[in-house]
Formats: structure tokens, sequence, C-alpha cells
């Protein structure tokens, strides 16, 4: 029986569930895990996540379709992600397979928090995996803890989609052949003061330059940039110190698939960025949010599509991955994966 919730007015927050699944890495071996009523994690003072942040995550979503099937999206490819992770940060891998039953499994121990179709909420999907035994040395972990645990969030965006006003930060999220292409806890907390003191500046969001030229547009703290020429054309960020957003892969491919529009993933200059016509970030948490208004330095960026309304283009990319995941548009072959029928 589905819990009693408000689920149109949830917000994007963490409440506990029912359950979520503990796997212990221990002598080289991964267990078999367990699921725990516990929501708690007891670790060593010394474990390694807390003295040299060995850690990493992945976020992801399971939807109620239009024919009640709850179903989550790509999370074989949430687990390879994590799998990269893992290799650069000296941590075991968890096998990519036991990474999408587990996420399944969680998801079918708290069904009841599924929230249903139509509220344009969803449950969201945390895996994550931390260093556990005591560390003191400058050194990987011998014991880890993977985990998954899942929250029902509300919709990204209470009141409507409107876009929102951005700047080019002084700051540098991540070096050149540095962590920036993996999903470490380490990167988000590196962007925390950047995002704080955008917010205390009036601006929803950060624009990362690459910080080798601070000529070439990267991403935010969070999410990935995906822009629309003045000839349709969608091109989005190519670099090996950026994120690689399954949202914006997806959206990428809804683009050439679905509305026969021309996408590129290419190096893109700051100074071309007057010159496109909508913005949008990409990411799990909102699939598209659009973007009115870049600020730099003194000077302003307005895009055509303006500060009332998601563009045409980008309306048309959301609609089409939303109607994807919700079951309303037939999903590319291996996309969605059935928890329930």
């Amino acid at each position: 029986m589905k819990k009693t919730i408000d689920w149109n007015n949830l917000g994007f927050a963490y409440q506990p569930v029912d359950y979520r699944f503990v796997s212990e890495y221990k002598n080289g071996n991964w267990d078999k895990g367990l699921m725990s009523d516990n929501p708690n994690v007891t670790i060593n003072e010394s474990a390694g996540v807390l003295q040299y942040a060995q850690t990493c995550f992945e976020g992801l979503k399971a939807y109620t379709t239009v024919d009640n099937k709850i179903v989550c999206f790509r999370p074989d490819l949430n687990a390879k992600r994590m799998a990269d992770s893992c290799r650069r940060l000296e941590m075991p891998v968890f096998p990519e397979d036991r990474f999408v039953e587990a996420v399944i499994e969680t998801v079918r121990k708290n069904i009841d928090f599924v929230p249903p179709y139509g509220s344009g909420a969803s449950l969201y999907i945390r895996p994550y995996m931390f260093g556990s035994n005591p560390v003191i040395g400058v050194k990987p972990a011998d014991e880890y803890q993977f985990r998954i645990f899942v929250t029902p969030v509300g919709s990204y965006f209470k009141g409507g989609i409107k876009p929102i006003v951005i700047r080019v930060s002084d700051f540098d999220r991540a070096a050149p052949h540095g962590t920036g292409h993996i999903k470490a806890g380490l990167n988000y907390a590196m962007s925390l003061h950047a995002i704080v003191d955008a917010h205390n500046q009036g601006f929803s969001e950060n624009m990362y330059l690459d910080s080798a030229s601070r000529t070439k547009v990267e991403e935010t703290g969070g999410a990935n940039f995906i822009f629309v020429t003045k000839d349709n054309t969608i091109v989005t960020p190519k670099s090996d110190s950026i994120l690689p957003s399954i949202t914006r892969r997806s959206l990428m491919y809804v683009a050439q698939h679905y509305l026969g529009l021309k996408a590129e993933e290419r190096e893109i200059c700051f100074k071309e960025v007057k010159d496109f016509k909508e913005c949008a970030l990409c990411g799990t948490a909102a699939v598209l949010s659009p973007v009115g208004k870049i600020f730099d330095h003194g000077d302003e960026i307005l895009f055509p599509s303006g500060m009332e309304q998601m563009g045409e283009i980008t309306k048309k990319l959301y609609d089409t991955l939303v109607g994807i995941q919700l079951g309303t548009i037939q999903a590319p072959e291996g996309w969605i994966r059935i928890i329930k029928n």
C-alpha cells in the first residue's frame, strides 16, 4: 500500500524510507549484501572516507509510468560510471550486474515510496561507496561499504519551469588530468564555496570554464550544458575534465533520433555562447533547467529564448525525454528497466 505522503507537494530533500542495501568489501571480496532497516552508518573515527575523502556516488530515479509500471532509467550506465569512478579512486569495483540488481532490489523493498504517475514526483536512488577501515597514512583503504538508499522527491520545478540566471565563475571546478570526469564526493565539496557565493550574489549557478585557458565552457557544479544554435543544432561541451552525464547522452540521442536534429559534442569557446539561441543545464534532478541569462563580470548574455519560458527546442528535448521515462513515448531498446509490472 502506498505511503500516506502529500506527493504533489514533496520537496527535493532526503526523507528516510524502510530499507537500504548494504554490501561490505573485506579481504579482497564483496559479501553478498543485505537489506537493512537502519538508516545510520557506523564507522571508525579514522575511516578512509573521513580522512582522505575516498568516496564516490551515483544518482538515478525510479518512476511510475502512465500504464502503472515502476521503472528506472538506464541503470547500466550508472553502474559503468561508478565503476570508472572506483578505478580512478583506487576503490574496488562493485560488479556492474550486481549494481543493477541491487538498485532494483532496493526499489522493490521500498515500492510503497514510489510516487504515483502524474504527481511530478519520483523515487531518487543514491548508490554510494566509501573507504570504511581506519587509515592514517595517505593510501587507499582496505575495506569498503557499498550502499544504496532511496528517497521520494518532488518535481525539481515547483511553480513551473522558469529560466535561471547564472554567472561565469572565477573559481575552477576541476584540473586537467584531474578527477572532474568521475563522480567523486571531493569534486562536489570543492564546488560548495563557489555555489554559496553565487547564491549570495543572486545567481542560481556557476558556469565553469576550463582551468587551463579559461576560454572554453565546461559545466556547472552538478550539471552539464546543452546549447541550441541559430540553425537548431544541439551542441554540448567536450572535455576530459567534465562528468559524462547520462541525461546529456540521452538528450543528444533524442535530438538526433526523435527530433531529427543535428547534435554535436565538441569544444565550445565561451566567446561563441553569445551567438546561441538557447541554453540549458542537464542532469538527473531536473532533466533540463533552462538558462535565460549569463552574467560575465559586468557583461550580460541574454538568450533569445528569454526569461519567461523554456526555449522551443529545449522544451521539445525535455518533453521527449520525460515522455520516454514515463512511458508516454516509446523508449529505445534497453533504456527502461522494469522493476514492477
